[in-house]
């Protein structure tokens, strides 16, 4: 029980309310907006409404109300003007700053949405204000609000009575009607710099009388995102947890981050390709309480840093960088190519990707650093394009003996994006057709058509342009020319045909297709000229020439003589290397065989009792 002498103790107010910006002066790091203020102050040009942008806990309320203030206030006289410099000693001044004037109305936009919340204020705005110079209503989150609310305030927003203000504050503008931003001054807070919420910190730190080390500051200013309130909550956290001097250790632990040592640690095992090393020192911090997207999170930060490094040195002088990071951060920099750092980000950012929503994400982070490991082996874009170029090189002299590892075979296909097969052992390397130039700039390797590869076959005949058709799995169109196309004339580049009724025509598919592969243009037309006996059909003939030639030979009615009935039905050709010997006219058994010729003298027989 208090003596009557004893006064309840106060109650603890967090860091982020307690110094809480009650003028512009306090407010860091929005000098534009207060530059703007000030002249539109000493000028009387005060805009009717503001839209206040920005991320979570940059200032957007806090700016609001202070704007309320210099609006409204009247000095500690009582005869002063609106002003950038409220006094905070006025009626006006102390009762906006306690969130109780009349005529200074907040609304969380979030909560009250509808369109007769909107209504109220519409209703309100008639009247004079009471006791202030302005009614000003300062609507937070106000991209919350429907459509049927903002349609309803965008005409008292146009024309407002003169004695109203809106400020309008909201972290996501494109959410925000075009047709309200357009009668709104727009101000756009910045986030934080680093370097300058370290040093907000440290003050706030001196005050409180707590013991911070920069270091520790460092991180917080990293984790707060340039966010004054959240910088402010982890400081007041980190001063609880700590109880007592507050040192780097207590935030990470805090924090759940992984050592900074340690993530240089690991970094350095997976360019060096050490995958057992790598996925023992994940396990150590996972073990210790780190978050395995925490520290995918750390390696992707450190991986930007060093290509930042690599790009402007004199970012090591940066606030935020200890000592320790400092140099190891300029020597891994300077030893790592900006192809690797490239690469190493890509595969980093989908990884942490791939990781937040992993059922489990300790394998999925594990699975993230052996692909790591892996590509850290390989060699740059640049010197696999090397490679290629020389093995394409040796393959125009001829098959040259094995090198060691085989090299030239992984740079042509990584080069080309396809996997080779396996040379197998006591067989002579096949030599291949040569293929796309490959060429490399930065990261990306580009391909081009080969140089010096020899042309195709001339398509000097109707039947080689045909045999091309099929020769590239167009059926569709090699069927059109066989079935349906009747040769009138022919030349290299030009092609004359008459097409069967009610055919369609695809000749300029045709034309388009020959271009495409042989690089010069043909042109195809149609005439009214009969024309030769399609190719279809010279085929057919010749098919049933070869027929009735069999149907006379030796084996046939040798055949026939031993199952009466039978008869030829079909011709099919075969490969040389499954005949035992060609099949002969009687009449021409005289004549030598070609061994060139094609066989096509293979038959099947029907029985007519079948």
């Amino acid at each position: 029980m208090l003596n009557q002498s004893e006064s309840p103790a106060e109650p603890y107010r967090v860091l982020a309310r307690k110094y809480r910006p009650s003028t512009f002066a306090e407010l860091i790091g929005q000098e534009a907006m207060v530059r703007t203020l000030t002249n539109a102050i000493a000028a009387g040009r005060l805009a009717h409404a503001f839209m206040l942008t920005g991320v979570r806990g940059v200032g957007k309320t806090t700016t609001a109300r202070i704007i309320a203030k210099g609006l409204n206030c009247i000095g500690a006289d009582g005869t002063g003007g609106p002003t950038v410099e409220p006094c905070g000693v006025c009626v006006n001044c102390t009762a906006i700053a306690e969130s109780r004037h009349i005529d200074v109305q907040e609304m969380d936009a979030a909560s009250r949405t509808g369109v007769n919340d909107i209504r109220e204020i519409i209703d309100g705005v008639r009247f004079a204000a009471v006791q202030a110079r302005f009614k000003v209503y300062i609507i937070d989150e106000v991209h919350m609000l429907s459509t049927s609310a903002f349609n309803a305030l965008l005409k008292t927003l146009e024309e407002p009575p003169p004695h109203v203000k809106f400020i309008f504050a909201t972290t996501e503008i494109r959410k925000v009607p075009v047709t309200v931003l357009s009668r709104c001054q727009r101000f756009d807070l910045r986030r934080i710099e680093q370097d300058r919420l370290i040093a907000h910190l440290g003050g706030i730190a001196v005050k409180e009388g707590a013991q911070v080390a920069p270091a520790a500051l460092a991180l917080i200013a990293r984790a707060a995102e340039g966010s004054v309130r959240d910088a402010l909550s982890l400081l007041d956290q980190a001063i609880a947890h700590a109880a007592g001097a507050v040192d780097e250790g207590a935030v990470r632990d805090m924090l759940g981050l992984a050592d900074r040592a340690r993530v240089f640690d690991l970094f350095e095992m997976v360019m060096r390709g050490d995958a057992r090393a790598a996925l023992a020192e994940l396990t150590d911090q996972y073990d210790t309480g780190a978050d395995p997207a925490v520290v995918l999170q750390d390696l992707l930060e450190l991986t930007h840093w060093l290509t930042r490094l690599k790009i402007v040195p004199e970012a090591a002088a940066e606030a935020t960088a200890s000592e320790h990071d400092r140099l190891r951060g300029l020597e891994l920099a300077r030893g790592l190519s900006m192809p690797v750092l490239a690469r190493s980000w890509q595969m980093l950012l989908k990884g942490l990707g791939e990781v937040r929503v992993a059922p489990s994400p300790l394998p999925a982070a594990e699975m993230i650093l052996i692909r790591l490991t892996y590509a850290a082996d390989l060699p740059p874009p640049a010197d696999l394009v090397k490679q290629y170029q020389d093995e394409r090189d040796s393959t125009r002299r001829g098959p040259a003996g094995p090198g060691p590892g085989g090299g030239g075979a992984l740079a042509s296909a990584v080069a080309v994006g396809r996997p080779l097969a396996a040379p197998v052992p006591g067989r002579a390397p096949v030599a291949r057709a040569e293929g796309p130039v490959a060429k490399a700039e930065g990261n990306v390797v580009f391909l081009s058509p080969p140089q010096g590869q020899p042309k195709p076959a001339a398509l000097d005949s109707f039947e080689a342009v045909v045999a091309l058709f099929e020769a590239k799995r167009e059926i569709m169109l090699s069927a059109h020319l066989s079935n349906d196309a009747h040769l009138v004339a022919f030349a290299p580049g030009r092609i004359l045909v008459r097409l069967e009724e009610g055919s369609g025509n695809r000749l300029r598919e045709v034309a388009a297709r020959l271009k495409e592969w042989t690089g010069e243009t043909w042109v195809i037309d149609t005439s009214t000229e009969a024309g030769a006996e399609t190719l279809g059909e010279q085929a057919r003939e010749a098919k049933n020439a070869l027929a009735e030639r069999l149907k006379t030979s030796a084996p046939v009615r040798a055949l026939e003589a031993a199952f009466p009935g039978l008869r030829l039905v079909d011709i099919r050709p075969l490969s040389k290397q499954g005949m035992a010997g060609p099949i002969e006219d009687e009449a021409e058994t005289a004549e030598p065989h070609d061994e060139d010729a094609p066989i096509l003298d293979i038959f099947d027989l029907e029985h007519e009792d079948d």
